[in-house]
């Protein structure tokens, strides 16, 4: 240990009347013990070599060794002295100013934790996890070499805030094409993903204390996001329709913004009616309230084409639209995507530059090649077919092991459905215990954005094989039935 550091860092953090080497000898080496710099069984130079080190007078540090000798912090014993094995336990009365005080995290960091977090090791249910073993890897490592073969100097300087033109046009011909998103590569902006879409629009869109909605039950990333904005945050009941906010709730609880998934709600997994979502963008219009339309998992849908987004549906529809590319290519690529109305497009961009990372170039360019080059429609229709193989078996194991106590929902589309439980099942206990077993349900009641209205679990399938789903549904079964 270099105690020449310490003692002068412990003489730069003290204020009042200025002490005596002696005392101030005494204070430092005491705080470290109890802050445990020094360690049980340390042993301490000798009084001749730190005062040496120090430049202080050997007396001064037999004074503040025979000082923590007398109050059990340290041992003397032959010719060496060390910190105590075993410290006492000081009164409350006993004053010391040199052990820092923790620190606390601020209201608005205090969020609500899942009690694990399996990420990184297979977990059977898994949800927003797609099936990573199918991706093509050799492909993306080709687009990857090629742009390191043709990138500049320049191009390694931070980046356009809005992210890579190449990349922002490649994804406007993709949403324009599948999605019926209207946009040009100037509306659309280059993130981290939904979790960082989510905080730029609750920042630059309502101030503290402004009201936000959100689906109940929903997407707790979004809760989150929105709750750490300052926002008063309202859960909105959804129906089979989506979400469903009542003329009363417009009028007493007007919104600055609305999130919404409606191409699978997250969790039941609903599609929101071509009524619905005109409706809703009617109202935002008519109450001044900004639509976040999270389409995350929209190229999924098995029943039909999918439904096309709400941002392309009125002509100059309020509302943000976000995707990203963790659940149809892998979550380790951390690219998503805000389109925002061409109104906002300036002073979005003014916000970024302030603000923003910009970086990752080669990654942004190897996206728009994969994209333009076709690979990324041929993954998409080759993993539709597969989910579609994984939906199956699922409900069918639910039917035949979990029939007479579960109720499916949202099987149509995305990468997850939800199965209702009768209500005097603890959802959270039986979570708790499957995961035990490796199998990871996140409980409905746990998505509650308001007042709990579901029990149940949420249940991903993406990257759990076919042939192995009917064996975690019958110890998911087990689990529930021995509540």
């Amino acid at each position: 240990m270099d105690y020449q550091l310490l003692f002068d860092q412990y003489n730069a953090k003290q204020s009042g009347p200025k002490q005596s080497q002696q005392r101030r000898l005494y204070h430092c080496l005491r705080a470290a013990i109890l802050r445990g710099q020094c360690k049980a069984g340390t042993v301490l130079p000798g009084s001749r070599s730190l005062a040496a080190e120090l430049k202080i007078s050997r007396n001064t540090v037999l004074y503040a060794y025979e000082h923590l000798v007398a109050e059990g912090l340290l041992c003397s014993g032959g010719r060496s002295t060390v910190v105590a094995d075993s410290l006492p336990t000081f009164t409350s009365s006993v004053k010391d100013a040199d052990i820092a005080r923790p620190h606390t995290l601020s209201a608005r960091a205090r969020l609500t934790p899942w009690p694990s977090d399996p990420h990184g090791a297979f977990t059977a249910f898994m949800s927003g996890v797609p099936a990573l073993s199918h991706f093509p890897i050799a492909v993306w490592r080709r687009c990857l070499e090629r742009v390191w073969r043709t990138i500049n100097h320049q191009q390694l300087d931070y980046a356009d805030a809005a992210g890579e033109p190449i990349l922002r046009a490649a994804i406007a011909e993709h949403l324009t094409g599948t999605r019926g998103v209207v946009c040009n590569a100037g509306q659309i902006f280059i993130t981290d993903g939904t979790q960082q879409s989510l905080g730029i629009c609750a920042h630059a869109l309502a101030g503290v204390g402004d009201r936000a909605w959100i689906e109940n039950p929903g997407y707790g990333g979004a809760f989150q996001s929105l709750k750490a904005a300052e926002l008063n945050v309202r859960g909105i009941a959804v129906d089979v329709d989506g979400i469903a906010p009542t003329e009363k709730e417009w009028e007493k609880f007007t919104p600055k913004l609305i999130y919404t998934t409606p191409s699978h709600q997250f969790p039941l997994g609903s599609v929101m009616s071509i009524d619905r979502r005109i409706a809703l963008i009617g109202s935002a219009k008519k109450y001044g309230a900004i639509i976040i339309e999270d389409d995350y998992d929209s190229e999924f849908r098995r029943d039909g084409p999918p439904l096309p987004a709400m941002q392309g549906l009125v002509a100059d529809a309020p509302v943000i639209y976000l995707g990203t590319f963790s659940k149809t290519l892998f979550p380790a690529l951390r690219i998503g995507y805000m389109v925002v109305p061409t109104g906002l497009v300036e002073p979005f961009a003014g916000m970024l530059k302030l603000g923003h990372l910009r970086g990752r170039s080669a990654d942004q360019l190897a996206l728009a090649e994969f994209l333009r080059a076709g690979h990324f429609a041929m993954h998409l229709k080759k993993m539709r077919r597969l989910y579609a193989t994984r939906r199956d078996a699922l409900v069918v194991a639910i039917d035949k092991h979990l029939g007479d106590v579960a109720t499916i929902y949202g099987g149509s589309s995305g990468i997850h459905l939800s199965v209702g439980l009768p209500g005097l099942l603890n959802d959270v206990s039986i979570s708790e215990s499957a995961i035990a077993q490796g199998v990871y349900t996140q409980p409905l009641s746990r998505l509650a954005t308001g007042k709990v209205l579901c029990n149940g679990l949420m249940l991903g399938y993406a990257q759990v094989h076919e042939r192995e789903i009917e064996k975690y549904v019958r110890i998911l079964a087990k689990i529930i039935h021995s509540h």
